[in-house]
């Protein structure tokens, strides 16, 4: 039985060794295969002779003895033991195939059996005399055997090599497809943490980037996985010693006690470890951000510790961690520019809004206000009704840019004291016609135009400018509506006084199912309005109703859902 063998030899090594001994056996010599034990598990028998399975033993366990070549019969690199005068055996030590056991390990024997004198038909001068060369032929029978052996070595080694370059391509291409402008940092960085380590097995792994915490600029975990430990202290040697081997000329850090002593102090917990830069053209001056010698700034780094299933980490290793890396860094860096493009949106709008605010001390600050009070009736909607976080932000801007089209109205008629005429009453009713048309030549505004458009519209078909009625107008154009005459009510102009939020509350009752539509008015009745105007009057900005946030942020973001 070959079952012993099979756990060590390759398939294509067993087929070489039966095709060998089926060969020689026609010349009337006796082929057999024994263990790393020295046991007979096959015999291949020529037919003229019959060998002793115990002496083949017996020869085999004298050969293995003399693997350390001692033997004076060994003339080649590739041993080859002759036993015996009248039976005369030769013996050669096979190899195990690659994966099987530890590399250069005895996985078994190869023997001919010549026989002796009267057992073949040669005579005394025959195949005993031709043993030298049968020696030759099994000499190159495990020769060849040993080459087979490497080219399967060689494949393994390459077929690793590209399954291990297939996932880091994998990899690449799924940080490369969710490298979207609108994806959270965290989100980002931690996908790209877990996906890496699926590919390189680390005890711990983390990306850290500077951050203000109590107003100082401190290096801190933005994401990771495992067992990494970094403290403000530790983050900050390490950002230190990665800039020492950066300007060094090397592509990452590299510290271990595999070849030599560490070159560093760490802590006792690590036996190896790699870190890496997260490098972008980032102009502001930072603490943290060290520019290199190709003029980027090192605004993070990724960091990992002891590798489990290799001693060290490798220059295989630092290009995956320094791909992933510069993938990071270019995603932390357009997610900055993006906001910067947002907050350069948001600041045009605000400036144009206020611009025409400006134009009447009694209005100033009423687009803000009209826009976080439309953001707030449609948060209230949306947890009665399907009302996507887009729509919310939709609503927002539409109420933010409610008035833009009284840049086309005269300012003697805008901020006239005293009651309008018929006349200057139809300019004024012009301004959303007037508004709609520019923001018609934006593409990104043309979900706000419906707003902007039927602020003025009123559910019994009274409104302006084209007297839509009912379901006619849109559910944007309802909210801000609302939200526009709530403010005004509650706000001082030239011909009233302001009234109170009761007085308004009880004017907005009154006007359900005329002017507000009946659905949109009893979710703002219903809501916390009182909670509303403390945040419509605190003096220092506008909170978000979570506490979190500021107005400027708020807009910032939803202005997000119009360039993306």
């Amino acid at each position: 039985m070959l079952d012993t063998a099979r756990k060590t030899l390759s398939p294509l090594q067993l087929r070489a060794l039966e095709e060998f001994g089926g060969r020689i056996n026609k010349f009337g010599v006796n082929f057999a295969l024994c263990n790393a034990d020295g046991e007979v598990v096959q015999l291949c028998g020529g037919g003229a002779f019959e060998s002793s399975a115990e002496q083949l033993t017996q020869i085999s366990r004298q050969a293995l003895d003399q693997i350390d070549g001692k033997s004076p019969n060994i003339d080649t690199q590739t041993p080859v033991w002759r036993f015996g005068d009248e039976n005369v055996v030769l013996a050669a030590v096979l190899k195990s195939a690659p994966n099987r056991t530890e590399s250069g390990e005895t996985a078994g024997l190869a023997l001919i059996d010549l026989g002796n004198a009267s057992h073949n038909m040669h005579g005394a001068n025959g195949l005993h005399a031709d043993s030298a060369y049968w020696m030759e032929m099994l000499r190159l029978l495990v020769e060849n055997l040993q080459a087979s052996t490497r080219a399967e070595e060689q494949i393994e080694i390459v077929g690793t090599e590209l399954a291990q370059t297939y996932e880091e391509l994998v990899l690449l291409h799924k940080l490369s497809t969710n490298m979207r402008v609108t994806e959270q940092d965290a989100n980002f960085l931690q996908m790209a943490c877990d996906s890496l380590t699926e590919i390189v097995l680390v005890e711990g792994i983390a990306i850290l980037l500077e951050k203000t915490i109590e107003n100082e600029q401190q290096l801190a975990v933005a994401a990771g996985s495992g067992l990494l430990d970094l403290d403000e202290q530790m983050a900050a040697v390490l950002h230190s010693r990665l800039a020492e081997e950066i300007n060094a000329g090397k592509d990452a850090l590299l510290d271990s006690e595999v070849d030599s002593a560490f070159k560093y102090d760490w802590p006792d917990n690590i036996k190896n470890i790699m870190a890496v830069p997260l490098c972008a053209k980032d102009k502001t001056e930072s603490h943290f951000a060290e520019r290199t010698q190709d003029g980027t700034r090192i605004i993070g780094m990724m960091v990992a510790i002891n590798r489990i299933d290799k001693q060290d980490f490798d220059s295989i290793d630092v290009k995956l961690f320094n791909s992933v890396a510069n993938s990071c860094a270019v995603f932390i860096e357009n997610g900055r520019l993006f906001t910067d493009l947002k907050e350069l949106f948001i600041g045009s709008l605000r400036a144009l809004t206020n611009s025409i605010d400006a134009k009447d001390q009694y209005t100033r600050g009423h687009s803000e206000r009209v826009a976080f009070i439309s953001r707030w009736i449609a948060e209230r909607l949306s947890e009665k009704e399907l009302l996507a976080e887009e729509q919310v932000h939709k609503i927002y801007l539409a109420g933010l840019l409610h008035d833009i089209g009284k840049i086309g109205v005269n300012e003697a008629v805008l901020c006239k004291k005293g009651k309008l005429t018929d006349r200057e009453f139809d300019c004024i009713k012009e301004h959303p016609s007037i508004g709609a048309g520019i923001l018609r030549e934006i593409k990104q505004m043309r979900d706000i135009v419906p707003g902007v458009l039927s602020h003025h519209e009123r559910v019994d078909g009274k409104g302006y400018p084209d007297g839509l009625a009912g379901e006619q107008v849109p559910l944007i154009g309802k909210i801000v509506g609302l939200a526009d005459s709530f403010d005004a009510m509650t706000s001082k102009r030239t011909y009233r006084d302001a009234r109170t939020v009761e007085q308004a509350l009880a004017e907005i009752e009154k006007g359900l199912g005329t002017q507000f539509d009946e659905k949109v008015g009893r979710i703002f009745l219903d809501s916390d309005v009182y909670h509303l105007w403390d945040i419509l009057q605190d003096a220092v900005g506008f909170v978000g109703v979570d506490g979190k946030g500021n107005f400027s942020e708020y807009g910032t973001a939803a202005v997000g859902t119009l360039i993306r």
